[in-house]
């Protein structure tokens, strides 16, 4: 085969989801496997048991390799967690060639110079993307190599996450057996595979509601303009459950997947679910009502903390396309009604796109959105637009990874760099 192939690895709170993509001579990207695990050595998206991850891993992606008939080597890897912050930074470098034509290198030196910010010992640089170019004073800039100047700036969007949450995410998939070729925010991943590039330029704000956290990113004129991660999710709703009504998590989850809503007034009060005793108790009835009684004030509480991320991200007039819910919470009947009335915007569930042939069918729901994304990313970086991510050439990442899970920053953004214009 020809293809090049990629494989997206989601490893999340409550699942661990293996994606193996690849393009054909057409251009065209197809899902050739895909591999399914539950997840148990997470918490809130980071990693607390290193054994229980391995096993995840080795599962999700053994599955996908059946699935797919190839041998993986190298996944990219989503990372989450209410550890994750980002902030705004700017840059400015000086055109020294005797022509003042600015290069793919000037370009490099100033988005160093971004980094070059203050952070704790325990913090590590994820992602530094340029959200604008200004070059003699003159802003709106996309891309700037082989114009003349003499002073060159740039504002940029820096993600940063714990260097230990990173390092055990790298540790797990290699004591897997495999190579972790990069390291991705998952709603950027997830921003891939459900936004459509004119939401993305009106203004829109991706709201991943997964198990452990909930992932936030708003987009503006085509570039990233804030993330943010909540440590409330769709767990937080089955524990509500579990105690609310007196049942194991199992029997919590299923009731949350199978008779759930987040809007108690859509529900009819006379229908009932019968539920299986504990402890060789009799079963007992339980009217559906009551069970979206304790799911709507938790989602409630997710959607209005995500409200309160969209007005301090200073963007909320901007988002002209609304909000976009994606992951596994999503898929609660009732929560895009609910979050247009928490939200004050139209709502919709993101569903995974952009894909040709394959499994397209099997990946087409909310809680596939991040692997599906890490397949674009990887893939086919033309789909994301005037994107910034572009870290890849032939599908490959240019970039060095050291022996102990860490990165070279500065090759890393380089090679994203490059990649980008490339692409341009």
């Amino acid at each position: 085969m020809n293809d090049r192939i990629v494989v997206g690895m989601d490893i999340g709170t409550t699942k661990v989801c293996a994606v193996v993509g690849a393009v054909d001579s057409f251009g065209r990207i197809n899902v050739l496997g895909m591999g399914l695990a539950e997840s148990q050595g997470l918490n809130r998206g980071v990693v607390v048991n290193i054994d229980k991850t391995v096993a995840s891993v080795q599962k999700a992606i053994g599955e996908a390799e059946r699935t797919a008939g190839v041998a993986v080597k190298e996944v990219i890897v989503g990372i989450a967690g209410d550890h994750v912050q980002s902030f705004q930074s700017r840059g400015v470098v000086t055109i020294a060639h005797r022509d003042r034509e600015i290069s793919l290198r000037d370009v490099q030196r100033l988005v160093e110079d971004t980094t070059h910010v203050a952070m704790p010992a325990d913090r590590e640089i994820l992602h530094v993307i340029p959200q604008e170019f200004i070059v003699d004073g003159q802003d709106g800039v996309l891309d700037p190599v082989g114009m003349s100047g003499v002073r060159l700036e740039a504002n940029v969007h820096i993600i940063t996450g714990l260097v230990s949450a990173a390092k055990n995410i790298y540790r797990c998939i290699e004591k897997a057996g495999y190579q972790a070729a990069d390291i991705v925010l998952e709603p950027l991943a997830s921003s891939f595979s459900v936004l459509h590039s004119d939401e993305k330029e009106v203004g829109v704000v991706l709201i991943d509601i997964g198990g452990g956290t909930t992932d936030m990113a708003v987009f503006e004129d085509s570039t990233i303009r804030h993330t943010a991660v909540i440590a409330v999710a769709g767990n937080k709703v089955t524990d509500d459950i579990r105690k609310g009504l007196g049942v194991m998590r199992d029997q919590a989850e299923a009731l949350k997947c199978d008779y759930g809503s987040a809007l108690v007034d859509t529900i009819d009060p006379g229908e009932e679910i019968l539920i299986e005793g504990i402890g060789g108790r009799a079963p007992k009835t339980i009217s559906r009502s009551t069970l979206s009684q304790v799911i709507q004030p938790r989602m409630e509480e997710i959607l209005e903390i995500a409200a309160i991320e969209i007005e301090r991200s200073a963007y909320a007039r901007h988002l002209a396309a609304g909000a976009v819910l994606t992951g596994g919470g999503s898929l609660i009947p009732g929560t895009a009604e609910l979050a247009a009335e928490k939200l004050g915007m139209e709502t919709r569930v993101g569903l995974p796109s952009g894909l040709a042939g394959g499994l397209v069918e099997e990946v087409s729901d909310p809680k596939y959105a991040t692997g599906v994304g890490l397949v674009l990313y990887g893939l086919q970086p033309s789909l994301l637009g005037a994107s910034q991510l572009n870290g890849y050439e032939g599908g490959r990442l240019a970039a060095t990874q050291s022996g102990n899970g860490g990165s070279s920053l500065v090759h890393r953004i380089a090679g994203r760099m490059k990649g980008w214009f490339d692409e341009l």
